[in-house]
């Protein structure tokens, strides 16, 4: 007879298959009735209201207006306005970016779209400049993770996460449907249209799609400073971008319930501007991207106590990359097709003990296959399932929340090349906020929180680089913050001020390093990193009467992220690479009855490119400031909103990522015409 083991997938698949199909048999015998008469507290919902959110877990939001007066276009340009994150920019328009929270790295952070998580089981890392703001409602950004236990298992298994919420429709009285249509023009021959259309079928049932294409050149003039004193000026070639993204989904209402279904497109050709190094001022390498999912989740309540949520999701994602030494002498020949496909399931289930007390249970089944032309490629297959038990307690002055997140990995391959093997994984998390004055909004908070990340399927085997036997990258974090808000009746609306320090560690970092042959390298888990920063944000808004309004928002962070990876390293406690001591953003709004006036900054502080905090890798710091002007305009039904903007007004001469400029002084214009 076989001896199974709790690891063993076979059990484990089955454990997961059961708590799919236990909620609808309890579901069927289930007939208590939601008492009307009481209030209760839905602990999903994600108040998008306000910049600073009074959470148990460190949390920050841009929503509605706030990121449409933003002079950003992508989720990853909107990111760069909260504190605590370092965004990677490898090229301005048509360069991959990336976010990295607290300095733990790329891919410590889950990114999680209409509440599912964003997979790149490949190399770990999303793009986030393909996520427009077109259709988007809010954007937060969670260090550890969100404040509810009501959740599938992935959401406890990132350091830090960032949740994109597409727009829900919603209609006024006696209207059924709604459109809104965008086209935005500007410098580096950018034409960008996009249109969104809502529509109610039912009483409980709406719909909406939406599209957008963008292209651009790319091309803009910098300048590049050589070594002996002069600066030379010359023009970003192959930075062209030729994108489409279509997405249509589902909404609809049950009784103590709600389920929606997405269904989302994006088809890309784009040319990577690369490296502006020993006076190679160009590159012509070129890349296409195909990515389509669908995804649906379902939650209802059933009686007082009891409440599910069922999510699934199917991704496809293809990837060409080309680099031609016919058309740039200096690469060598790549012509390689990469092909993702990810299954997931997900079944979460809340029970109320008590009115101050829940308990929860999360089960999570992942499959992903990569293939691709490479000679000797392994074609990896993972199955990932996560089991996550959680409670919270919650108190009129205190809340207490506990998880302990178990992940099992088994993975197969189609060659010679022998499968990872993988241990199972328990971290936990503890997270305690205290107000100690009622009527006083003051919170006192802290957390510990304990996770990994999986090496990706090309640190196990991309081929004359993978290693099978890699560990798990760990991190472990520590925060103390607090958090004041208060509501004035003066001139003074509003003012919110949150404050965190932590101290991270990352060990068993996963590096890529020389072996005998310094032409062929290898994954090792080999560095140790410590983080210690603050994390300051405050939001204020003044009322001048009923026309004038300001409002403002304001970002800072100070991190020291140094290498402790071994004491007899040159390196040692020196400061990681791309991480400034000090960064952070300002906004400020001005309204006057349909004008509306913004000013936004961001700073980021001088950095090196390498481990080696030499003047050769020193990089300098950068701002840049952006301002928009928009007129809001009606006519008969018909709402027109026009914005003209500058960005960069200081034609300010940078590099997010040492030899990849970025735009200077750059202009757009955008009209809006919603029905």
């Amino acid at each position: 007879m076989r001896n199974f083991r709790f690891c063993d997938p076979a059990l484990l698949y089955g454990i997961i298959l059961w708590w799919i199909i236990l909620p609808i048999r309890i579901s069927g015998q289930t007939t208590a009735k939601i008492d009307t008469t009481k209030t209760y507290q839905l602990k999903e919902v994600v108040f998008t209201g306000k910049t600073i959110n009074r959470d148990v877990v460190p949390a920050q939001t841009l929503s509605g207006k706030q990121l449409e007066r933003l002079s950003v276009h992508s989720v990853a340009d909107a990111i760069r306005y909260f504190s605590g994150v370092q965004i990677k920019d490898y090229g301005g328009i048509g360069g991959l970016k990336t976010v990295n929270i607290r300095s733990m790295g790329t891919n410590h952070v889950g990114v999680f779209y209409d509440g599912i998580q964003l997979g790149n089981a490949q190399n770990g890392t999303i793009d986030l400049g393909r996520f427009s703001l077109d259709n988007m409602e809010a954007i937060t950004l969670y260090n550890g993770q969100k404040s509810s236990i009501f959740q599938p298992a992935k959401d406890f298994s990132s350091a830090g996460s960032v949740y994109l919420q597409s727009r829900t429709p919603r209609f006024e009285e006696g209207k059924k449907y709604n459109l809104k249509a965008t086209f935005k023009t500007g410098s580096f021959g950018t034409v960008n249209p996009a249109i969104l259309w809502e529509q109610k079928l039912s009483e409980n049932i709406s719909g909406s799609v939406s599209g957008e294409y963008l292209y651009t050149t790319g091309r803009y003039k910098f300048t590049y400073r050589k070594e002996g004193g002069y600066d030379t000026t010359a023009v970003r070639h192959n930075g062209d971008v030729n994108a489409l993204r279509i997405e249509t989904g589902l909404f609809g209402k049950i009784k103590d319930g709600n389920w929606k279904t997405k269904l989302y497109f994006y088809n890309s050709e784009r040319g990577y501007p690369g490296a502006v190094v020993r006076n190679k001022f160009s590159n012509e390498d070129r890349q296409w991207d195909s990515n389509f999912f669908v995804q649906s989740s379902f939650r209802k309540s059933f009686a007082e106590r009891y409440h599910l949520l069922i999510s699934s999701k199917y991704a496809y994602d293809y990837l060409h990359y080309l680099a031609d030494p016919r058309k740039d002498a200096s690469v060598t020949y790549t012509n390689n097709h990469y092909r993702q496909q990810e299954v997931y399931l997900s079944a979460a289930q809340m029970y109320s003990i008590f009115d101050f007390w829940n308990i929860s249970l999360s089960t999570d089944f992942q499959w992903n296959r990569l293939n691709a032309d490479l000679i000797n490629f392994a074609y990896p297959r993972r199955y990932s399932g996560l089991i996550a038990i959680a409670s919270s307690f919650e108190m009129e002055s205190v809340k207490l929340q506990a998880s302990l997140l178990g992940t099992f990995t088994k993975e197969t391959t189609s060659s010679a090349v022998v499968p990872a093997s993988h241990k199972p994984q328990y971290t936990p998390t503890i997270i305690a906020s205290y107000r100690p004055w009622k009527h006083i909004g003051l919170d006192i908070r802290a957390f510990y929180k304990k996770i990994f990340r999986m090496p990706t399927l090309n640190d196990l085997y991309y081929t004359f680089i993978g290693n099978v036997k890699l560990n798990p990258e760990y991190t472990t974090q520590y925060n103390v913050g607090v958090t004041y808000s208060k509501s004035f009746n003066g001139i003074l609306r509003i003012l919110e001020i949150q404050a965190d320090g932590y101290y991270n560690q990352v060990r068993d970092k996963i590096v890529a390093m020389p072996t005998s042959n310094f032409f062929r390298w290898t994954m090792v888990n080999l560095g140790k990193v410590k983080i210690k920063g603050i994390d300051i944000a405050a939001n204020a808004g003044w009322r001048f009467g009923t026309q004038w309004s300001i409002d403002t928002r304001i970002n800072y962070t100070y991190q020291k992220a140094q290498d402790y990876t071994s004491t007899d390293d040159l390196y040692y406690k020196g400061q990681i690479p791309y991480v400034p001591l000090h960064n952070g953003s300002a906004v400020i709004n001005a309204g006057y009855r349909n004008w509306e006036l913004n000013y936004s900054f961001i700073y980021t502080g001088e950095r090196y490119a390498s481990r080696a905090n030499t003047e050769e890798n020193y990089v300098l710091p950068w701002y840049t400031s952006d301002l928009s002007l928009s007129k809001n305009l009606r006519w008969h039904k018909t709402g027109i909103r026009i914005t003209a903007e500058i960005n960069n007004l200081f034609n300010q001469q940078y590099e997010v990522v040492r030899s990849y400029p970025m735009p200077g002084t750059n202009f757009k214009l955008i009209l809006n015409v919603t029905l």
